[in-house]
């Protein structure tokens, strides 16, 4: 499937340009000691996020399906996730280095998948069989990880702004960061955002493994489990007993775990089909 005579993965590829530049453009205002310039930076990352999107439209096309089928997918989804969540988080409040880490991080996930060409040489269809509200789980709760990949970065800037304070380096990059109260907010709501979002999704999926529990294995079970450590987080958060950089480290270590989950989720699947046409696969 192609369209202007470029591919998905060209799309892709020039998705993952933008997001580069964003960063690099804002590693060079970091070097220089110089405040992030917010404005090119948001639309460097919409550009890309436009582009990404088309690609996996396309993508979407080929494939007669949510663009989830394999670790490469799930990698350009997870990113394009936190993406789509950042043009609307980091507008409301404000929050120029926001973009620069989710650009470094979209980056990176982007980077290496398009660099992985064993991720993209099947496609797992069977663990949707044909069903689109398990194929609708799985895509909400892809949308989660990508909830809980922004939250891994407000979090990691609460402990950069955190150990700032503590040593009195307010200079360069710790003179960008939001404030402790600003954080903190936002990293609240994403972690509530993204649990919703999880349950929301494992509720569906639930009423199909009701009907089949033969369906359910130790991957789902993994899955469940990432859901129940980020649930226990929140618990914690609102009665008071997990804050501060406490909750920052806990949640930047749960968005280590949950993406280690996502290589036993998907090699749980049957390869019953290529990723796309030959044509498609090519960038």
């Amino acid at each position: 499937m192609t369209l202007l005579g470029l591919t998905d993965r060209s799309w892709l590829c020039l998705a993952s340009v933008c997001y580069l530049a964003g960063l690099l453009l804002g590693t060079a205002a970091l070097l220089r000691d110089r405040r992030q310039p917010r404005l090119t930076i948001y639309v460097l990352v919409a550009a890309g996020f436009l582009l990404q999107t088309l690609g996996l439209y396309l993508r979407g096309l080929a494939v007669k399906g949510c663009p989830i089928g394999n670790l490469f997918e799930i990698f350009q989804f997870t990113a394009w996730s936190a993406i789509s969540l950042y043009l609307v988080v980091g507008a409301t409040f404000r929050l120029s280095l926001l973009g620069y880490f989710t650009s470094c991080l979209s980056t990176v996930l982007m980077l290496v998948s398009l660099a992985m060409p064993a991720w993209d040489a099947t496609r797992h269809v069977a663990a949707f069989g044909g069903h689109a509200w398990v194929e609708f789980h799985a895509a909400l709760a892809l949308f989660s990880y990508g909830v809980f990949a922004l939250l891994a970065l407000t979090s990691a800037m609460y402990l950069l702004q955190t150990y700032s304070l503590k040593h009195k380096h307010l200079h360069g990059l710790f003179s960008f960061l939001p404030s402790i109260f600003e954080l903190d907010l936002i990293s609240v709501r994403l972690l509530v955002a993204g649990v919703v979002l999880m349950t929301w999704s494992l509720g569906i999926g639930a009423i199909h493994w009701v009907e089949d529990l033969s369906s359910v294995d130790t991957p789902k079970l993994v899955t469940a489990g990432v859901w129940l450590a980020y649930l226990v987080a929140l618990i914690l958060r609102l009665r008071g007993r997990l804050v501060s950089q406490r909750l920052a480290w806990a949640c930047v270590a749960l968005f280590a775990l949950a993406l280690l989950s996502l290589g036993p989720v998907n090699a749980s699947r049957h390869p019953v089909a290529p990723a796309a046409p030959a044509s498609a696969r090519k960038p």
